[in-house]
């Protein structure tokens, strides 16, 4: 019997399927996620190892660290960021500052998104006069301005890094809880779900096993762009002297405690200011790069 194959014949091997990356591999390839990641990165390295990274206390007035006139002193070898008007090293107040923003940054930001999925997800599926009472309470914090709300409510309070992380999570869960609120509400009508309505399944089940999966990209990538809110928020209410108390250090009571040397000692508030608007831009970045990737219109494109 003559085989069905010539012997001369090309064996052509099985093509193989490529496999799709995975979010973490897509971010890669867009630079300016890039970008956002190796300055996150570097902040929460700097926050973690400060200790071994620089051989100050944050809060030691060093006997060197000020002029004969008692002025700070300028970056230099010795003192790379230089010296605040304390003689205290500025590189080492800023790596100790970065802890208090990732801290409030993580803790207010994970309790907004806590607060404002419940709201969103409750008002969203059971809509009513439940649904109506949450979103017109959510409304009602919207129209007061994040700022001046926070400002209020930390006024109240005897100021502390918990305090701060508190206040700025009450001013800032209501955008995450309008946004759920929509999909929500959409995915509530869908097909599939009333399918588990039909065969009987729990409002728990419907919830937890069908509407918050289609939920979590939404939240990643809020949770992603409201650190960086959170990280502007904290270090204006610390430089408004209600937010992170002194001698903890925090990028905003840095430049508040130094803002009597603006012209004289520039480098006490370019340095601290400059990390607030890296670390906020590095956010930014990073979720604006989810967003689209996570964006069901665009994932043809990421």
């Amino acid at each position: 019997m003559t085989s069905p194959i010539a012997p001369d014949a090309p064996v052509v091997a099985p093509m193989q399927s490529r496999r799709r990356p995975g979010v973490f591999g897509r971010l890669l390839k867009r630079p300016l996620a890039v970008i956002g990641l190796v300055i996150i990165a570097v902040t929460v390295l700097g926050a973690i190892f400060a200790s071994w990274l620089t051989a100050y206390d944050p809060n030691e007035q060093l006997f060197d660290g000020l002029t004969l006139e008692g002025a700070p002193l300028p970056p230099s070898a010795a003192f790379w960021l230089g010296t605040d008007l304390l003689g205290r090293d500025l590189l080492t107040r800023i790596l100790y500052g970065a802890r208090t923003s990732l801290i409030i940054g993580v803790v207010a930001n994970g309790a907004a998104l806590l607060i404002g999925t419940l709201v969103g997800i409750t008002a969203g599926y059971f809509r009513g006069w439940i649904g109506g009472t949450l979103m017109r309470f959510t409304d009602l914090m919207m129209a007061f301005p994040a700022l001046l709300l926070a400002i209020c409510l930390a006024a109240v309070f005897q100021p502390s890094l918990w305090i701060v992380a508190m206040v700025i999570a009450l001013v800032n869960w209501v955008q995450t809880a309008r946004v759920v609120f929509t999909e929500t509400s959409s995915l509530a009508e869908r097909e599939f779900i009333d399918a588990e309505r039909t065969i009987g399944a729990g409002t728990p089940r419907i919830l937890f096993r069908h509407i918050l999966p289609h939920l979590l990209p939404t939240i990643i990538v809020w949770g992603t762009l409201g650190i960086s809110t959170t990280v502007l928020l904290e270090a204006t209410l610390s430089y408004l002297g209600i937010g992170v108390q002194p001698p903890t250090a925090s990028w905003g009571n840095i430049i508040f405690e130094n803002q009597t040397y603006f012209q004289a000692a520039p480098w006490l508030f370019f340095f601290p200011g400059a990390a607030i608007l890296a670390l906020a831009l590095a956010f930014n970045l990073v979720g604006d790069a989810l967003r689209d990737i996570l964006d069901p219109t665009q994932r043809g494109r990421a």
